[in-house]
């Protein structure tokens, strides 16, 4: 991949992967959700490198459409990798696609991330490409903060700053458009959060 010119790596990536024929995005998204737009290579890349991602690892997109973000990680580190999507044909195209690539550590969850169980899905790396904002964003970072009570976890924000909070601290990268953040352990009492 690294031979590929980084201009073509998208479109490269989706005719290995086989991402094509998108479907359109569903009328009924909630309206601080974003319509599905592929993350880039360059940024999958450098959140991979610089997390860094490793085979000890559990991935997981928020807003993974077809999946992208969570085949690729998988595919160069070998790590579990989930996809949350709130698209149901997306998510459908997605399973079609790691079954078709027999990808076992490869999952999806039709789901709304801000209303799903994240503490659930065990993730230590969770990946965000502008998918939501407002009321829906403060939602899904308050359950990632549930997570990070209970084990470190880094964000990977690609067009997204997360400002204000306590309980992360940001660490640029080589890719202009992300940023990591590593959960840091404060008091209950810092957070302002009720036992």
């Amino acid at each position: 991949m690294l031979a590929v010119p980084s201009g073509d790596r998208d479109g490269w990536v989706d005719q290995l992967l086989g991402f094509d024929g998108l479907p359109d995005d569903v009328a009924s998204l909630p309206r601080e959700s974003v319509p599905y737009l592929p993350s880039g290579v360059e940024e999958i890349l450098a959140a991979v490198r610089e997390a860094p991602v490793t085979a000890d690892d559990h991935f997981v997109d928020l807003g993974s459409g077809v999946g992208r973000a969570v085949v690729l990680t998988h595919e160069l580190t070998d790590a579990r990798a989930t996809g949350v999507e709130i698209q149901e044909p997306l998510v459908r195209l997605a399973q079609a696609r790691a079954a078709a690539l027999a990808l076992s550590g490869v999952s999806f969850v039709h789901a709304n991330a801000a209303e799903c169980d994240l503490a659930a899905l065990d993730g230590s790396v969770f990946f965000l490409y502008a998918p939501f904002g407002g009321d829906m964003l403060a939602a899904v970072l308050q359950r990632l903060e549930r997570v990070a009570q209970r084990r470190p976890i880094v964000i990977c924000a690609v067009g997204l700053e997360l400002r204000g909070l306590q309980w992360v601290r940001p660490r640029p990268t080589s890719c202009l458009s992300l940023t990591l953040y590593d959960s840091v352990e404060t008091s209950l009492a810092t957070r302002g959060t009720a036992p």
